[in-house]
């Protein structure tokens, strides 16, 4: 394998993209240690204090069960505000678009993003439109960029967990991925499997009121919850151990994922959210997520249980404890 060109994997949210932004792309463009990147920036513009994200959307096929390209990339920049707790305001957005495509397809994505838009409660303000010969691109990829207000005096970034600390997702993992990997290879599921794709930024101001026991708030994309749980295990210095039984994953999506040799751990959501609360307050945040219905199944999933070098961990149904690592390689590409 060469080292010197770029492979699919460097796309996958996992080590291969932790390598290629921390060997080539952050040492060129930024001085952003580690325990500094988190899903959004924060700048402090004249004693305003804001969030600033972006983000782009190759996912491939374009639409599939629940959702479609367009929704996701509003949804995906509106939950990257969210998790420094800002409150969204306003997107660009960036077409790049393949000679031949469709008008008819465009126009279905364009009303998907203006309704997620709409109940997201953003305004989108401004954007770009390239169009690229046909060969040249994928029929559509799209780019959002976006600035949320960050009203609050908390620290909630990846570098906040505490040892005790409790970790809460807000529902059933894996769906996303599993529901475009099904429309891209044409399975024949029938589990009901959709995209979870879904706006987190009212789930966020549900948790803000917690205060200073809310610690990290992370969306794990890409890599899924295993590697958002190494990244902030490596920035805040502990260890996490996982609870295996306790996690929600729909039944259907452990099914397929048992057929083709997956790791739900590992598969992408795109509307779950990871909150690290201190452990006296994390029922209150359990009870908190549940009243919303974008978090019914919220679980207590694991805890912070040490100090370490960034070391995460899963007590499994056997008994035993088997570590977990970012995902290596690319298990499922082009799936955001």
């Amino acid at each position: 394998m060469n080292n010197d060109l770029i492979l699919l994997g460097h796309g996958s949210g996992g080590r291969l993209s932790h390598q290629l932004l921390e060997e080539l792309i952050i040492p060129q463009l930024s001085s952003v240690p580690v325990a500094g990147q988190n899903d959004a920036a924060l700048l402090n513009i004249g004693g305003v204090k804001l969030a600033f994200s972006t983000d782009s959307y190759v996912v491939d096929p374009i639409f599939f069960p629940g959702g479609n390209i367009g929704d996701l990339a509003i949804n995906g920049t509106v939950n990257d505000l969210a998790m420094m707790g800002a409150r969204p305001l306003c997107l660009s957005v960036g077409f790049i678009l393949e000679e031949g495509f469709s008008k008819e397809e465009l126009a279905r994505i364009l009303a998907s993003m203006r309704e997620a838009a709409e109940t997201a409660g953003v305004a989108i303000v401004t954007g770009d439109t390239k169009v690229v010969p046909k060969g040249k691109g994928d029929r559509i990829f799209i780019n959002t960029s976006g600035i949320g207000a960050v009203e609050h005096n908390l620290q909630i970034d990846g570098a906040s967990a505490q040892v005790g600390d409790k970790i809460i997702v807000n529902g059933c993992i894996g769906d996303h991925g599993i529901a475009v990997l099904s429309a891209r290879e044409g399975l024949e599921i029938d589990s009901g499997i959709r995209t979870d794709s879904a706006a987190l930024n009212g789930v966020v101001a549900s948790l803000l009121p917690l205060g200073s026991a809310l610690h990290v708030l992370r969306d794990p994309t890409r890599g899924g919850v295993a590697t958002t749980l190494k990244e902030i295990a490596l920035q805040s210095g502990v260890t996490i151990t996982l609870d295996e039984k306790s996690l929600p994953i729909n039944p259907g999506v452990k099914g397929v994922c048992s057929i083709l040799g997956l790791d739900p751990l590992y598969v992408a959501n795109e509307g779950k959210l990871l909150a690290i609360v201190a452990p006296e307050q994390a029922e209150e945040a359990l009870a908190v997520m549940r009243r919303h219905p974008l978090g019914k199944d919220a679980a207590v999933i694991g805890e912070v249980t040490g100090t370490s070098s960034g070391k995460v961990q899963m007590e499994t149904l056997v008994g035993g404890v088997r570590g977990v690592e970012m995902l290596a390689g690319e298990q499922l590409p082009r799936i955001c």
